[in-house]
């Protein structure tokens, strides 16, 4: 068996199309757009490009550019203040702390002073808790694209086995949580877990997020098995995934590509959720602007 591919830049380019079809509906609707304030604090060039990339999207879909750019050197206080102004700002609809932020700050207790109405990366405590209780909440934007990519290709979720190597809370918590309101089975598998490669041939739906390249061998993937690669790593040879893509290419039934599967869903689920943000906030059940 040779797998079929899941072609996650396909996938984001038709959930952008939609995000832009809606966004210039609602504009007429309503006369408003929705906006995204990413947040940046220090001079991190890493950072700089992803959210130069955020910022990128948002125009190509219509969605107001609202970027903060604050120095290294400035006090935490003065970036909690931002988040406060812009969670009581209605022209922001989202909000997105870049992180890291400089080792000065605590960006685990910034990220947490933003509004869960307007949290479009899904990490405050609140989007989380949402989310493990299965109520109405933003989601984190990898997750969130996995089960996308998931869905366009009709992968059946309801009773099937589904095995998650890593738990961050950015991507494997997270996306086992979902999962699991999927109706499937879900073992979420980590450093401890005894005879990993048996673990994870159970698995009908196999995702590794846990960062280390090449993990994932031949001997992990069950014969016709779903298999999504969230991780990436950089190497002499480029960019590499959680799984080793040729070996498990021959027993799984689909399988992502890395670069090209799970990455470009991020930003494009982020779009989404600025999208939903701006519709939860400017519009009542009914359905007109306020």
């Amino acid at each position: 068996m040779t797998a079929e591919l899941i072609d996650g830049k396909a996938v984001a380019a038709r959930v952008r199309e939609d995000v832009a079809r809606e966004v210039s509906e609602l504009a007429q609707q309503t006369g408003r757009t929705p906006g995204l304030a990413t947040v940046l604090v220090g001079e991190d060039p890493a950072s700089a490009v992803y959210v130069a990339g955020k910022r990128k999207a948002c125009a190509e879909v219509g969605i107001a550019d609202l970027h903060r750019h604050l120095a290294s050197g400035v006090p935490e206080a003065l970036v909690a203040d931002l988040l406060e102004e812009l969670n009581h700002d209605p022209s922001v609809n989202g909000i997105l702390l870049q992180l890291p932020v400089p080792d000065s700050m605590d960006g685990g207790a910034l990220t947490a002073r933003i509004a869960p109405e307007k949290d479009v990366d899904g990490l405050t405590p609140i989007s989380a808790g949402r989310l493990a209780q299965g109520t109405r909440g933003l989601r984190p934007c990898t997750p969130i694209g996995v089960i996308e990519l998931l869905d366009a290709y009709g992968v059946e979720l309801e009773g099937a086995e589904a095995v998650v190597v890593g738990r961050s809370n950015l991507v494997g918590r997270p996306v086992a949580a979902m999962l699991l309101q999927r109706n499937a089975t879900v073992t979420s598998c980590h450093s401890r877990t005894r005879d990993l490669a048996g673990v994870c041939a159970r698995a009908d739906v196999l995702v590794a997020a846990v960062g280390v390249p090449g993990l994932i061998g031949a001997e992990y993937v069950k014969e016709g098995a779903v298999v999504i690669d969230v991780g990436i790593s950089r190497s002499e040879d480029g960019l590499r995934g959680d799984v080793d893509f040729a070996a498990a290419s021959e027993r799984a039934r689909l399988i992502t590509p890395v670069p090209g599967g799970v990455g470009p869903m991020t930003i494009a689920m982020l779009l989404r959720n600025t999208l939903s943000a701006f519709r939860l906030q400017a519009l009542p059940p009914d359905g007109a602007a306020r």
